[in-house]
C-alpha cells in the first residue's frame, strides 16, 4: 500500500495547531439529483442504518433512492437561501467567527461528514498547511453513534492512508458543558424577554432508533442531562417542560416521546401555548426550520393549539461562539507552539539537508 504524503512537503515547514469543526452535511443544491447523491452517501453509512447490509442495500437502492430524493428536494427548496443551505451558512459563520477569535495561532477549518467539504479533503489541506496538533470538534453536543462516532470513522479512514499522523484530540460530547448550557439558557431568556413565556417549553432532540439505546449508545441519557441542566438553570418546575424526539424514519421504534405525536396531543390536555427549542442542533437546518417551525406547528395548531413559537438554534450568536471558544481552549491546553518555532523548523530542515549530503 502506498501511503499518502503531504503536498509540497518541506522538513522546514512550521508546525501549526488546527481545529476541525465537523457537522452532518448538506446537499450541494435543492434538486432531486443532488439529494440522491447526498442521501446515497448518508444512508449507506453503517453507523446510520444498522440492519443487515444486503437487505438494506436492496431497500435503499430499490425504493428509498427512487422516492425520497424528490420529496427531500422540495423540502430543501423551502429553506434554501442565497448562501446555500442554512446548515452550511451557519456552520461557515461559526468557523469564520472562531478563526477570527483565535487569529493566526490556530487554523480553524470546517468539514461535513456527508457532502462537501469532505472530512478527507479538509484534513488533507490542514496537514499540508503544517497542522501537527489537530483537535476535532464534531458540532453535536450529545454523543451518538450515527453522528459523533461516524465522524471519527471518517477521520480514521483518512488516517489509515497517511504516512505521518498528527497529534490528535477528539471531543466526543459537550452535552453538560457549563458555557453551552449557559448559552442555551440565555437564548431562552432573551426570547422570553420579547415574547413572554408559554404554557410549556418543549426540548426537541433528533431521534434515533430505540435499539441504539438498548445496545449502549449514551445519546438518550445525554439529552436528558442537557434538559435537566437547562431547566434547572432556567428555574422551571416539573410540568413546565417536556423532552421529546423528532425526525424518526422508517417503521422501527425510535426514542419516545415523539415530538409530532406530543404536539398533536397537547391541546386536548389543555396546553394551548408552547415554545420549542432544539438543544441538540448547533445550527438551524432542515430539521429545525422545516420540520419544527412549519410541519410540527401545523400539527399543533390543527389539533387546537393557539400559540406556537420556535426559539432558534444558537447558530453564530456571540454567546455560542464564546462557549465553543472556551471548549476549544480547554481541549487545546498544552499544545502551545514554541516561541522559537521558526528556529525549530530551520534546525529540522538543516538536519534533513545534512542527512541528504551525508548519504
Amino acid at each position: 500500500m502506498a501511503y499518502k504524503g503531504i503536498d509540497n512537503f518541506s522538513h522546514g515547514q512550521a508546525d501549526k495547531v488546527g481545529v476541525l469543526l465537523v457537522n452532518l452535511g448538506t446537499p450541494a443544491a435543492p434538486t432531486t439529483k443532488a439529494l440522491r447523491t447526498y442521501l446515497r452517501q448518508f444512508l449507506s453509512d453503517r453507523r446510520v442504518v444498522e440492519i443487515p447490509r444486503l437487505l438494506w442495500m436492496l431497500i435503499l437502492h430499490g425504493i428509498i433512492l427512487r422516492v425520497r430524493p424528490k420529496k427531500s428536494a422540495e423540502a430543501y427548496q423551502e429553506v434554501w437561501t442565497e448562501q446555500g443551505s442554512p446548515l452550511m451558512s451557519y456552520a461557515r459563520a461559526q468557523q469564520q467567527a472562531l478563526q477570527q477569535r483565535f487569529g493566526a495561532a490556530v487554523q480553524v477549518e470546517l468539514a461535513m461528514r456527508y457532502g462537501q467539504p469532505s472530512v478527507d479533503s479538509v484534513t488533507d489541506k490542514m496537514l499540508s498547511d503544517g497542522v501537527r496538533n489537530l483537535l476535532v470538534l464534531p458540532l453535536y453536543p450529545q454523543y451518538s453513534g450515527p453522528t459523533t462516532a461516524s465522524t471519527f470513522d471518517a477521520l480514521a479512514t483518512e488516517f489509515m492512508q497517511r504516512r505521518w499522523l498528527p497529534n490528535l484530540r477528539f471531543v466526543a460530547s459537550y452535552h453538560n458543558y457549563a458555557p453551552y448550557i449557559e448559552a442555551l439558557a440565555k437564548s431562552v431568556e432573551t426570547f422570553w424577554s420579547t415574547h413572554g413565556r408559554a404554557d410549556k417549553l418543549i426540548l426537541s432532540f433528533h431521534g434515533v432508533p430505540k435499539q441504539f439505546l438498548t445496545k449502549g449508545d449514551p445519546y438518550h441519557c445525554q439529552c436528558h442531562v442537557t434538559t435537566r441542566l437547562l431547566v434547572t438553570r432556567l428555574g422551571l418546575n416539573e410540568g413546565e417542560y417536556l423532552t421529546t424526539f423528532q425526525s424518526r424514519f422508517g417503521k422501527a421504534e425510535w426514542l419516545k416521546p415523539y415530538t409530532d405525536a406530543t404536539l398533536k396531543a397537547l391541546p386536548s390536555e389543555g396546553i394551548k401555548h408552547v415554545q420549542m427549542i432544539c438543544p441538540g442542533f448547533s445550527s438551524d437546518c432542515l430539521e429545525t426550520i422545516e420540520e419544527i417551525e412549519v410541519e410540527n406547528r401545523d400539527y399543533f395548531m390543527e389539533a387546537g393549539g393557539e400559540t406556537y413559537q420556535y426559539i432558534p438554534a444558537l447558530n453564530d450568536q456571540p454567546m455560542h461562539i464564546d462557549a465553543l471558544q472556551a471548549l476549544i481552549e480547554e481541549n487545546l491546553h498544552g499544545w502551545q507552539l514554541p516561541k522559537d518555532n521558526d528556529q525549530v523548523s530551520a534546525e529540522r530542515q538543516t538536519r534533513f539537508d545534512q542527512h541528504q549530503f551525508n548519504t
